[in-house]
């Protein structure tokens, strides 16, 4: 059972958005978890756009807080003042400004003010989507009873897995996960990564902090985005099996749904 605390985020009813050909229809919501007393993750489903954004802060504190709130609110004012125009240049924009507002407002605090930042914005003819991908949140695709990682974790932990450096459930590994090499707010600014995804009727995208990748397994994770419940019962089922799985951290997700247009009325 979904177990509500102050501090979470409650899961509203999935919104509907049309984009060309296609219906939208997404979801998301936010738990603190068992292991800390606030909530350091930030969520954002558009109201009016297909644009859904979630950041996790980097470590307790002000700095945290900061990092993810100012980033969340400056990525989404960026696309909304470039719209409808979606692309590489202006999401690489979106993110540079980002990068500096959250700088600026660290620059002022002692100790980290970071925070991850993943993104998925949908071309208003709803061909195609852009993921923006900083940090170690992550973006899933479930098409065809396949879930798939679409993004890139950047750890230390991902570079030392995917060149053997050590085994996956090492002490090595574990200390590493903690190492982030992007971010929002790094001193270097570094650039994001930007996919460009094809949207397919029957698509199931997920959006998640690592509170939600870290407790739920592939086939615990497959399982629950294949049930085909309406995204906000899907992003309730998900929340709570990361409290039932330990809730060792705030997790955080979005699940957007690909249908066909609904047909206009008559």
């Amino acid at each position: 059972m979904f177990r509500r605390r102050p501090l979470d985020r409650p899961v509203e009813a999935a919104r509907r958005l049309t984009a060309g050909r296609l219906t939208l229809e997404v979801a998301g919501g936010s738990v603190v978890g068992h292991r800390y007393p606030e909530n350091y993750d930030v969520l954002h489903v558009d109201d009016e756009l297909p644009l859904a954004v979630v950041c996790d802060g980097m470590g307790e504190g002000e700095g945290s807080r900061a990092a993810g709130a100012t980033a969340a609110r400056t990525f989404v004012d960026q696309v909304r003042a470039a719209w409808p125009a979606v692309d590489a240049a202006g999401l690489r924009a979106a993110t540079a400004e980002t990068q500096r507002r959250v700088r600026r407002a660290g620059a002022a605090r002692t100790g980290l003010t970071g925070c991850t930042l993943t993104a998925l914005a949908v071309e208003p003819t709803g061909g195609q989507g852009w993921l923006v991908q900083l940090g170690d949140s992550r973006a899933y695709r479930l098409r065809d009873g396949m879930l798939e990682l679409v993004t890139v974790d950047h750890t230390m932990a991902w570079l030392g897995l995917l060149h053997g450096w050590w085994a996956a459930d090492s002490p090595e590994a574990a200390r590493a996960r903690y190492q982030l090499l992007r971010y929002v707010g790094h001193p270097d600014a570094p650039d994001p990564d930007l996919l460009c995804v094809p949207l397919r009727r029957g698509d199931t995208w997920l959006l998640c902090t690592d509170g939600v990748s870290d407790q739920l397994g592939y086939h615990r994770l497959r399982d629950l985005l294949a049930a085909r419940r309406d995204p906000a019962r899907t992003v309730r089922a998900l929340l709570d099996a990361s409290l039932d799985a330990g809730g060792e951290d705030n997790a955080t997700a979005v699940v957007l749904r690909v249908h066909p247009a609904l047909p206009a009325p008559r």
